[in-house]
């Protein structure tokens, strides 16, 4: 990248990054002054104890800037009293599970410190709650995901290790997932949803994606490896989980390489370009976990090759193609839409750098954003949320800009 190209990028971030905080800022007063102030109420889908509230929170308040500064600190003191709401107890990261709202109450700490305490305890049950027998060859998502089960668990875990204590409490997670992944055709995630109105299709098959697949289970070993040492239970694991998902790719109409939502099991794909190009499903999220998982396990073709295939994503990424729905969040949302592609090529771009193909798409996806203010503003009467609101489209641009990356792991980047 020359020295003309990094100041124009420097100048474009700083552009886009001031209406970020304006537009952030007033997200954050609107859904204070809401009726009740938290989510789940009719003003919004998104449930109670979604972190998207104190994560944005969090990057407003590190800018020092005085309206930002107390948006921030009125919202996440709203936040904090509904957080312990709803969720029936159960552990995910999202869907109002506890994991998020550990995650939400560390952020919510940065503006309200004496918050710590009350996360430390939520933390505390999660580690005492370890994960159950593990229904091998025979699972469904909350046995073993991102977005339901102990992936994501694992994950909002590993962010907080400053302040978890020892870190073998954190091991029923990985050990979980790496008796999942034992076998080199990853048996033991076959799916059970025969009958099943909406994942009949996954019955007998091996997810692929980031948000329900073997990605999501990739970033969360890699994370235990990273982070709680290289046993060789989980080293094992994570190179079946490597070997497994590169041997699902191929290359589509559009010059892609790319992964379908189920592992092929032998059968050619059928044939056609994939518009779902995001971080839940095709190249972004599959193709950032193996480029993660290489680079913690010191695999440099593998590493090579990963960032081979989101090369030819950035270069064939279209918006008018790859970004469809009829709702905002499908659009600009971190799990389907835009919001994901940036945080995913901002992560090649600071950690597989130089990136150039990712640079240039991580710009592009900034100044989509940007110029789709009056569609965030839509998505925010209706989502919050993470992953498909308002809260979690701002957060992706504020953090490519030069926000804080601590919630990153809520995705598996970092």
């Amino acid at each position: 990248m020359t020295e003309t190209t990094s100041t124009e990028e420097a100048a474009t971030d700083a552009v886009i990054r001031a209406q970020a905080l304006r537009l952030a800022t007033d997200l954050l007063t609107r859904w204070t002054e809401r009726p009740h102030g938290t989510p789940g109420t009719p003003a919004d889908e998104t449930p109670t104890g979604d972190p998207a509230v104190p994560v944005l929170a969090a990057l407003l308040a590190e800018t020092g800037e005085p309206s930002a500064v107390a948006a921030a600190a009125r919202a996440t003191a709203v936040w904090a009293r509904g957080a312990g709401r709803g969720g029936g107890g159960r552990r995910g990261l999202y869907g109002g599970g506890l994991a998020g709202t550990l995650v939400g109450l560390r952020h919510a700490a940065a503006v309200h410190p004496e918050l710590h305490a009350v996360a430390d305890r939520l933390r505390d049950r999660l580690l005492a709650d370890s994960p159950g027998p593990v229904p091998y060859g025979s699972v469904t998502f909350p046995d073993y995901d991102l977005v339901l089960g102990p992936s994501g668990v694992l994950l909002a875990l590993t962010a907080g290790l400053d302040r978890c204590g020892p870190t073998v409490d954190l091991a029923p997670y990985a050990d979980r997932l790496a008796t999942l992944c034992d076998a080199p055709e990853l048996d033991g995630l076959r799916a059970r949803y025969a009958g099943h109105a909406l994942l009949d299709w996954m019955d007998g098959r091996v997810n692929t994606g980031m948000g329900h697949g073997v990605a999501g289970v990739t970033v969360a070993l890699t994370a235990a490896v990273r982070h709680l040492g290289a046993r060789p239970e989980w080293v094992n694991a994570l190179r079946n989980a490597v070997r497994w998902l590169s041997a699902q790719a191929f290359t589509d109409a559009r010059g892609v390489r790319t992964w379908d939502g189920a592992g092929l099991d032998g059968v050619a794909p059928p044939p056609g370009a994939r518009t779902r190009q995001a971080w839940c499903y095709g190249t972004p999220g599959v193709s950032w976990a193996l480029w993660d998982a290489a680079d913690a396990l010191g695999d440099a073709a593998t590493a090579a090759w990963a960032d081979e295939a989101f090369t030819t994503l950035a270069g064939g990424y279209d918006e008018e193609f790859h970004l469809f729905g009829d709702h905002p969040g499908d659009r600009l949302g971190l799990c389907h839409g835009a919001s994901g592609v940036l945080a995913v090529a901002d992560a090649f771009h600071r950690y597989a750098a130089p990136h150039p193909a990712a640079s240039v798409l991580r710009t592009r996806l900034l100044r989509h954003l940007s110029a789709r203010e009056d569609e965030l503003r839509e998505l925010a009467d209706a989502r919050t949320g993470l992953l498909g609101g308002a809260g979690g489209a701002l957060s992706a641009v504020l953090t490519a800009t030069g926000g804080t990356r601590g919630w990153l792991p809520c995705l598996g980047l970092r």
